[in-house]
C-alpha cells in the first residue's frame, strides 16, 4: 500500500478519530437553544465544508443573528470537552501512524475541523508531534470535495499529488482527494455507510480499521 509513496495524508473525524457522532447531537443543541428543529439531511448538506462554510450556511439557512466568529466560537467550545476527553482514535491508527514514521514517510493532516479541536485531539492522544503538516480547509480557497486542503497540505510536504496517498471517511472527502490527484483509501465510520457504494466506486480499496493494513 506504501509502495511508492512519499507522503500520508489523513482526513481527522471519522477518520483518524471516531468523532462523527458528536457533530450531529451538537447541532441538535445549538439549533435547539435557538427555537429551530434539525432539519433532516442537514449532515448529508454540509459535508465535507469547512469549518467557517458550515458557520455560513448555518447563518444564511437559519437566519441567525451571530456573527460567523461567534457561531464558530460556540460550536469549539461545544465540542472541547468530547475532543478533549470522550473521543477514541480508530482501531489500529496509532500503530499504523508508528509505522508511517518508521518508514520515513510524511505525514500530513488535511481536515474540515476547526484548527483548536483538532489540535486538542491529537495533543490528547500523543500524535500530534508525529503530523509534519497539519492543514485546516479555513485555510484554503474552498473546502472538500474541492481539492484544495489536500493540494496545500502537500506542497507543504514538498511532495506531489501522485506520490501521495490520502485516508477518508466521507464521499465529499474522497472526492477531493481524488480531485487533488492522490491515491485514496477509505475507511469505515457509521455515518458514511449509507454511501458505502459510492464511496467505494471512487476509492482504491475501503477499509473497517487500521490493523494490519501496510
Amino acid at each position: 500500500m506504501l509502495t511508492n509513496i512519499k507522503a500520508v495524508i489523513f482526513d481527522l473525524d471519522g477518520t483518524i478519530v471516531d468523532s462523527m457522532w458528536i457533530w450531529k447531537e451538537i447541532d441538535i443543541q445549538y439549533l435547539d437553544k435557538r427555537g429551530i428543529e434539525l432539519p433532516d439531511g442537514l449532515q448529508k448538506e454540509i459535508e465535507g465544508m469547512s469549518f467557517t462554510e458550515t458557520a455560513v450556511y448555518f447563518k444564511k439557512t437559519f437566519n441567525l443573528a451571530d456573527t460567523i466568529e461567534e457561531i464558530k466560537r460556540e460550536w469549539n467550545e461545544m465540542a472541547f470537552d468530547f475532543y478533549r476527553n470522550r473521543i477514541a482514535l480508530k482501531d489500529g491508527v496509532r500503530d499504523f501512524i508508528e509505522l508511517i514514521k518508521a518508514k520515513n514517510i510524511k505525514l500530513g493532516l488535511a481536515t474540515s475541523n476547526s484548527r483548536e479541536l483538532a489540535l486538542e485531539v491529537l495533543k490528547k492522544h500523543g500524535i500530534y508531534e508525529q503530523f509534519d503538516t497539519i492543514r485546516t480547509s479555513c485555510e484554503v480557497e474552498k473546502g472538500k470535495p474541492h481539492p484544495h486542503v489536500f493540494l496545500k497540505a502537500a506542497q507543504d510536504l514538498n511532495v506531489k499529488p501522485h506520490e501521495c496517498i490520502v485516508f477518508e471517511d466521507t464521499y465529499a472527502g474522497v472526492l477531493a482527494a481524488k480531485r487533488a490527484g492522490m491515491r485514496v483509501i477509505a475507511i469505515s465510520d457509521e455515518l458514511s455507510l449509507p454511501y458505502k457504494e459510492d464511496i467505494c466506486n471512487l476509492a482504491e480499496s475501503y477499509i473497517h480499521n487500521y490493523i494490519n493494513i501496510a
